[in-house]
């Protein structure tokens, strides 16, 4: 099987068929088997419980195996009249947000399983052009599970709304924002890092999520757990977790009435699995994940908006109250308000330039400060008055 090849779906359904073992897994046992095989972090170096031999698959060729064992192990779960291939294109029409963006012209195709091969390649790599490698197997892909959970939600209620995403990826941020938070020692990386989660929930007014608030919304096992996978990695950034650290991930498994035994089964894989793989994931070769996301992230930015900067010019140009906003960044803190209305309207114009479709998916919310702080170093001098030219 050859996921980078067209048929690879069918081929893979041959392969594992309806009644094969692996979907008998309980809900619970599936994703620690994703966890195992470094899916729910972001770094696919198996495919999951070893059913397709790696062999000579890559990274980004098993993260596309994965996901869509994971949509077909949650279709065997919550079965319906609709076959599988028009559920899960089915789904991503349900998501608005995907609609204006890199899925715009696939999702217009008739539902077959090369059309849902092009949707899992455009999820799963974005553009190869556009993200840089670390940064796509570490942020992005390891939000993918947020599309596994929505699509069990669809299934469940037969519709699923940008709402439930939105609350999702708020109560994530507000999470990995408290992880942060409490570290004994937090460096550089960290406390920028801070800075772009509290700036960065756009969905739930002018206020971060408190931590009860987003506590409240993880109300499954599967979100319970990946949540605080998700806090063990974030935990995890200067490569170990230390005393307040661990305190905090217990507090946060209480809070989420989960056995004390979990936490701390989550913080023991979490350490074995980047101590064993260390020299098998890029991202943690030489730097520790905070720096690597804080890094990476930037330059991504960077790079999408110089590729876009004549088009978003034109874009801000035509709105006035962005361009102000904008240039009065430059000087001064915008207060919560404008911050919102800032976000809200470079989310409108980035539904116009399909390049910067990333910043609608799940999680994208996340580099929206960036794109702040590097807009006005970007377009022309005459759109910062007080840029100093530097010698």
């Amino acid at each position: 099987m050859n996921p980078s090849a067209q048929g690879w779906i069918k081929k893979l359904r041959n392969d594992i068929p309806d009644n094969d073992k692996l979907f008998l897994y309980s809900l619970e046992d599936f994703y620690d088997a994703l966890r195992a095989c470094g899916f729910i972090y972001g770094s696919n170096l198996h495919v999951v419980a070893h059913r397709i031999s790696k062999q000579d698959l890559t990274e980004e060729e098993c993260c596309k195996v994965n996901l869509c064992l994971s949509f077909l192990h949650i279709y065997h779960h919550y079965k319906t009249e609709i076959p599988f291939v028009d559920s899960v294109i089915g789904f991503y029409n349900a998501i608005n947000a995907l609609k204006t963006s890199i899925f715009d012209s696939l999702l217009s195709e008739k539902k077959t399983s090369e059309q849902l091969e092009k949707i899992i390649h455009k999820r799963v790599q974005i553009d190869a052009n556009v993200l840089t490698k670390n940064f796509n197997y570490f942020i992005v892909n390891a939000l993918l599970y947020i599309d596994v959970l929505a699509y069990k939600y669809y299934l469940k209620h037969g519709t699923v709304t940008t709402d439930y995403l939105k609350h999702l990826e708020a109560a994530i941020a507000a999470i990995s924002l408290d992880v942060l938070l409490s570290k004994k020692e937090k460096n550089a990386y960290d406390e920028s890092l801070i800075k772009l989660f509290e700036s960065s929930l756009r969905y739930q007014g002018e206020e971060p999520l408190s931590f009860g608030e987003a506590v409240k919304f993880i109300d499954t096992p599967l979100k319970k757990f990946y949540i605080l996978d998700l806090a063990c990695m974030a935990s995890w950034g200067d490569n170990v977790i230390d005393e307040k650290e661990h305190h905090f991930l217990k507090l946060l498994g209480r809070s989420l009435e989960l056995p004390e035994t979990r936490v701390e089964l989550s913080i023991k894989m979490i350490n074995a699995f980047y101590k064993e793989h260390k020299d098998n994931i890029a991202l943690l070769s030489s730097k520790n994940i905070v720096q690597s996301f804080y890094d990476n992230s930037s330059k991504m930015v960077v790079k999408l908006i110089t590729r876009n900067s004549k088009r978003l010019y034109r874009e801000l140009r035509d709105s006035k109250e962005l361009m102000v906003l904008l240039t009065q960044s430059t000087v001064r803190d915008l207060n919560p308000e404008e911050q919102k209305k800032v976000q809200e309207q470079l989310l409108d114009i980035f539904k116009s330039i399909p390049s910067l479709a990333i910043f609608m998916l799940p999680g994208g919310a996340l580099l929206l400060p960036l794109v702040i702080k590097f807009i006005p170093k970007l377009l022309p001098s005459a759109f910062d008055e007080n840029r100093i030219n530097e010698e």
